[in-house]
């Protein structure tokens, strides 16, 4: 009798476990049911771009008749874009949190984490006052200017990293360590560059004020070269996803980047397709003549469009996607390395030309797509076929950046 029970509770033990193995799923191949919910991001101050065809080539006004720019119809992937140009304010936000990074830093405020990483601890507040601490944070002995307490813009440097996808797809048993790339960038903008672009013109007023003062606050950042707009870019993803970590959502979006050439010419033709500007007319000026742009309408009569170098960065109105300023105000940086004749040999889906310049390499090869024209140009390089390129460690006064993001999925209207 013991045995028969013994017996039948081991049974019972048996068919409980083995029940209890396909208790969520059912026994049917369902996937993994504990998975974290997406219901994807509306990231502020960006505004949606949906997945369609662009026809990219040479616009009417193909002004060196190079006709290097073949005709050509490609498909965008949805994705996001600032709907307005980085701001000085909004760039700000970077460069402080670099500066009391190193103050943190030279106060020694550190924590350690559950895995018994050391980290900076950003809740501690830091003593401004303590001028031994953050000596190196000012500029010191001769380098003072009228005895003021001025920082010391070139300790302002940030590392940023990326992933070399291209090496891990063509390369066989490849370390992971050689994908890692890393560089550095001094993070505060260029304000020489008011004074430098121009010779005989007096824009001292520009370098002294344009990035600090809060007049300028809403007006796009503008001496700031390839990497430090790539740096930022990198910088806006790490502080989304840290928020996202505190917040729990467990889930990360997407990495915010400069968009590609091609997503940029997407973007700013507002769903005109083959339209030569953002407004999907012809003209300029709207039936008020009023110009619809910062641009250089006439011979030195700069502020006929209403503003003499820039203006704030949502003036005009928007393209019909709620873009402002997609032509004129300042030119963008892009991700898009630049060739002449890049048309002929691109994919026709989302197509994307990079190429990681080293400190090493030619001029040529660190030439980078700008788009757009600027408050300083004349009305053939705003339209939204016409491709211009500057070196990407150069920092130029009618030059900014707006940041772009993949959508994941098909559409917005998938859900």
């Amino acid at each position: 009798m013991k045995k028969l029970l013994k017996s039948a509770l081991v049974l019972s033990l048996f068919l409980t476990v083995l029940s209890s193995c396909g208790t969520k799923q059912n026994g049917q191949l369902i996937g993994i049911m504990d998975r974290p919910t997406w219901k994807g991001i509306n990231p502020y101050g960006m505004v949606y771009i949906p997945s369609g065809t662009l026809h990219i080539g040479a616009s009417d006004q193909d002004a060196t008749s190079s006709f290097t720019q073949k005709p050509k119809s490609i498909s965008i992937q949805g994705f996001y874009m600032d709907d307005t140009e980085i701001t000085n304010n909004e760039y700000r936000q970077f460069v402080y949190w670099v500066r009391d990074s190193l103050a943190h830093t030279y106060q020694e405020h550190f924590t350690e984490t559950e895995d018994g990483d050391e980290r900076l601890d950003w809740d501690m507040e830091v003593d401004w006052e303590d001028n031994e601490s953050l000596e190196e944070l000012w500029y010191q002995g001769d380098d003072k200017f009228a005895g003021k307490k001025e920082l010391n813009v070139s300790k302002l440097e940030y590392e940023y990293e990326w992933l070399d996808w291209q090496k891990a797809a063509h390369s066989k048993d490849v370390s992971r360590t050689s994908l890692i790339k890393r560089d550095k960038a001094l993070v505060y903008p260029d304000t020489l560059v008011w004074i430098r672009d121009f010779a005989y013109s007096y824009n001292e007023p520009m370098t002294r004020n344009y990035f600090w003062h809060p007049a300028f606050d809403d007006y796009p950042v503008v001496g700031v070269d390839w990497k430090m707009a790539t740096a930022f870019s990198y910088w806006r993803t790490k502080l989304w996803n840290s928020y996202q970590a505190y917040r729990g959502d467990g889930v990360n979006s997407e990495d915010f980047r400069l968009p590609t050439e091609h997503e940029w010419e997407y973007a700013a033709r507002g769903g005109h397709d083959m339209a030569p500007y953002p407004w999907g007319g012809y003209y300029l000026r709207n039936a008020k003549g009023c110009l619809l742009a910062n641009f250089k309408p006439g011979r030195g009569n700069y502020p006929e469009d209403g503003g003499l170098y820039t203006v704030k960065a949502d003036a005009y109105f928007p393209n019909d996607y709620g873009l402002y300023n997609m032509a004129g105000n300042v030119s963008e940086w892009t991700n898009t390395a630049f060739h002449e004749n890049a048309y002929s040999f691109l994919h026709d889906l989302n197509p994307d030309l990079r190429y990681d310049a080293t400190d090493d390499d030619s001029e040529a090869q660190k030439r980078k797509v700008i788009r757009g024209g600027s408050w300083k140009d004349i009305a053939h390089y705003l339209q939204t076929g016409n491709r211009h390129w500057e070196f990407q460690d150069t920092t130029k006064s009618y030059i900014g950046f707006r940041c772009a993001l993949t959508f994941l999925g098909r559409s917005i209207n998938d859900f």
